[in-house]
C-alpha cells in the first residue's frame, strides 16, 4: 500500500474477502482467502520460498527498532530449538512513555468506524500474507515446528484466525445501527422525538500475552478482534518466540501510518531475562483487554488478579479419546497414530488419555482386547515414524527443556507400551527429537490416577484401562469437568454409546470429534468452521472464535438530542 493510499481504497480492496469472511462464519463452509501450499506463494508481490528464506536469514543479528515511544533498550537472546542463535535485538519499553502514546491513538482510529477498522486489518493481514515464507521460518525457528507446519500453521492458518476475529468483530459493531429517529406517540400532544446515535468505543488497551508453541495462530485472533473494535494492542511475546510477533508488530504500524493513523496503536514490549512483565502489565489500570494462552496456572492468576481486565484465556486441559467400537480399525490407528505424533504432541489439542474397556473392543476385524489395540496403535505410530526424514518432518523438535523432562518422566509413571526414540536431524544436528512414548494405565487404580488425570504437555499419551463404556463415559465426564478439554475424541458405532458421549460434552462444554477415520485429526480445526475451545469447561475461558470472543472488547455509547 503506497503512502497515499486512502482507506477508500482500502475497502474496494478488501470488502469482497471481508463480506466473503462473513459468509463463511454464517454458513461454516470451508472457505480460504490463504493458500496452503508453499508453491502458491512468489507472485503478485508475495516472497516465493527462496527470497522468504533469505529475508529470515537476513534478519538475523539484527536490530529490529519499531521506532516506539519509550524504547530504553533493546533485549534479545532467542535460540531455536534447532541450535541456531537468532541474535536478532527488540525494543524494551519504558511503559510509563509507551502506554500514554498508544492511548493517544485511539480517538481517531475509534471515529473511524467498523468498516474502516476491518479493512486495515484486512491489509496488515495481506501484507503478512505476502511474507508467508519469511514468518514461516520465523515461526519454526521459535517454536521447534517442522518447516511445513510452521508455513501452515503459522501463516496461512494463523491468518485465517485473525481474518475470523475480523469478521466475527465487524458483526458484532454492526449489530446496532448509527443512527435512529425515535418517535413515541402521545396522543392528542405532539409525539415525543428524539435522533439517537451509537457509538462503538474501545474498552482501552489491550495486552496479548503470547506463547512460545503457536505465537501467530494463538496471537492474532485477540490482537485483530481488539484492534478491529478500536483498541491499541500491546503485544507481549514469549522471551523464547518473540520475532514472528515482532515482525506482525511491524507491519501492523507500517500499514496504520500509511493509512492515516498513529502506528502506536500497536506495539511491542520485549523483556529482559527474568524480567516477567507479564504480571505488571497485567495489572495496570490502562490494560483493559488481555489475551492469553499458556499455563493453566498464570491463567487462573490472570483471571483471578486483573480485575480491571477482560480476560481471555487459553490454558491447559486433558483431552480424552474414547475407543468403544471402530468400523475401520486400520483407519483408527492411522489417524490416531498423526495425531499423537505431530509437531511431538506440543498442541493444546493433542489427545492424552485414550479410554479404552479392558475387555476390549468390536471392529471391523473382530474383537480386539485392551492389550491388542494398544499394542496396534504403538505400530501403527512405529510405522508412521519408521523413516527418519518423514518423523523430522512430522514431529518437529521439543521446544524447550521442559516437555523433554516431562517425557523422560512419563516411562516410570506405568507399562511402556510404545518406548519413545531419537531422531537425528541432519540438517539441524543436535537438536532435540523424539517421538512420543505411550504408557498403559489403569483407571482402577488410585495410584495411576495421579498421571492420567495432570496434563503432560508433549509426546506423551497413556491408554488408560476402564471397566466399560460407560465407566469411560463418565471418566470422561468427570476429566473435562475437573480438568477441562480443548478436545474430544470418541469411536463407537453404537448409537447409545455415541449419544451418551455427545451429551457428555454438550453438558461440559467440549468439542467432540466421532469417528475420524481420513485425513481430518482431532487436533486441527479449520477457521470459519470450527470452534477452537468452547470457553466452557476449564481449559479456557473463550471460544476462538465466537461472538463472545469479540463482542466485550467495546461498549455502545449513546448519544440522544432532540429532533
Amino acid at each position: 500500500m503506497a503512502a497515499e493510499l486512502t482507506v477508500h481504497q482500502l475497502i474496494a480492496k478488501h470488502r469482497p474477502t471481508l463480506d466473503q469472511a462473513l459468509e463463511a462464519i454464517r454458513t461454516r463452509a470451508y472457505w480460504s482467502p490463504h493458500p496452503e501450499h508453499p508453491k502458491a506463494y512468489g507472485e503478485h508481490g508475495s516472497l516465493d520460498m527462496a527470497a522468504g528464506k533469505a529475508a529470515f536469514d537476513a534478519l538475523l543479528g539484527t536490530r529490529l527498532d519499531l521506532g516506539q515511544p519509550g524504547t530504553d533498550g533493546f533485549v534479545g537472546g532467542e535460540v531455536s530449538p534447532y541450535g541456531i542463535e537468532l541474535g536478532v535485538e527488540y525494543p524494551h519499553a519504558d511503559v510509563d512513555v509507551l502506554l500514554p502514546a498508544m492511548k493517544a491513538g485511539q480517538k481517531a482510529w475509534r471515529d473511524a468506524g467498523a468498516e474502516i477498522r476491518a479493512v486495515v486489518c484486512l491489509e496488515i493481514l495481506k501484507r503478512i500474507s505476502d511474507r508467508t515464507h519469511e514468518f514461516a521460518h520465523a515461526v519454526m525457528h521459535t517454536s521447534g515446528q517442522a518447516f511445513m507446519m510452521a508455513f501452515q500453521a503459522g501463516g496461512p492458518h494463523a491468518q485465517d484466525r485473525g481474518l475470523e476475529a475480523v469478521a466475527y468483530a465487524y458483526v458484532e459493531q454492526v449489530r446496532t445501527p448509527d443512527t435512529a429517529e425515535w418517535t413515541k406517540p402521545q396522543g392528542k400532544r405532539e409525539p415525543l422525538a428524539l435522533t439517537k446515535q451509537f457509538t462503538p468505543v474501545p474498552r482501552g488497551i489491550a495486552l496479548v500475552i503470547g506463547c512460545n508453541t503457536f505465537p501467530t495462530w494463538n496471537g492474532y485472533p485477540g490482537l485483530f478482534a481488539s484492534l478491529a473494535t478500536g483498541n491499541a494492542v500491546l503485544v507481549k511475546p514469549h522471551p523464547r518466540a518473540v520475532l514472528p510477533l515482532a515482525l506482525t508488530v511491524q507491519v501492523a504500524r507500517d500499514v496504520l501510518g500509511e493509512a492515516g493513523f498513529d502506528p502506536n496503536l500497536v506495539a511491542l514490549t520485549a523483556e529482559r531475562p527474568g524480567e516477567g512483565i507479564a504480571k505488571t502489565l497485567a495489572t495496570r489500570p490502562e490494560i483493559r483487554i488481555i489475551d492469553y494462552t499458556g499455563s493453566t496456572e498464570f491463567g487462573d492468576w490472570l483471571e483471578t488478579n486483573a480485575r480491571q481486565a477482560q480476560v481471555y484465556t487459553e490454558k491447559a486441559g486433558v483431552n480424552s479419546v474414547l475407543v468403544e467400537s471402530v468400523g475401520d480399525y486400520k483407519g483408527m490407528l492411522a489417524n490416531l497414530a498423526f495425531s499423537l505424533s505431530l509437531y511431538s504432541g506440543q498442541m493444546c489439542t493433542t489427545p492424552q488419555n485414550l479410554l479404552i474397556p479392558r475387555d476390549g473392543i468390536r471392529t471391523d476385524e473382530g474383537p480386539k482386547t485392551f492389550d491388542e489395540v494398544v499394542a496396534d496403535l504403538a505400530r501403527s505410530v512405529d510405522g508412521l515414524l519408521g523413516d527418519d526424514a518423514r518423523a523430522n518432518a512430522l514431529l518437529g523438535a521439543i521446544v524447550n527443556p521442559d516437555v523433554k523432562a516431562r517425557l523422560e518422566t512419563a516411562a516410570g509413571l506405568g507399562e511402556v507400551a510404545l518406548a519413545s526414540r531419537e531422531i537425528a536431524n541432519p540438517e539441524f544436528p543436535g537438536t532435540v527429537v523424539r517421538t512420543p512414548v505411550v504408557i498403559k494405565l489403569d483407571g482402577a487404580k488410585p495410584d495411576h490416577e495421579a498421571a492420567y488425570m495432570s496434563e503432560c504437555f508433549g509426546p506423551v499419551s497413556f491408554a488408560v484401562a476402564v471397566d466399560s463404556a460407560s465407566d469411560a463415559v463418565e471418566l470422561l465426564r468427570r476429566t473435562i469437568r475437573e480438568k477441562g478439554a480443548m478436545t474430544v475424541g470418541a469411536y463407537t458405532t453404537d448409537e447409545e454409546v455415541e449419544q451418551a458421549v455427545q451429551e457428555v460434552c454438550l453438558e461440559e462444554a467440549a468439542q467432540l470429534s466421532l469417528n475420524l477415520v481420513g485425513g481430518v485429526y482431532v487436533n486441527q480445526t479449520a477457521a470459519f468452521s470450527d470452534f477452537h475451545g468452547s470457553g466452557g469447561n476449564p481449559a479456557a475461558n473463550a471460544a476462538l472464535c465466537d461472538g463472545a470472543f469479540v463482542a466485550n472488547r467495546f461498549r455502545v455509547v449513546e448519544v440522544r438530542r432532540e429532533a
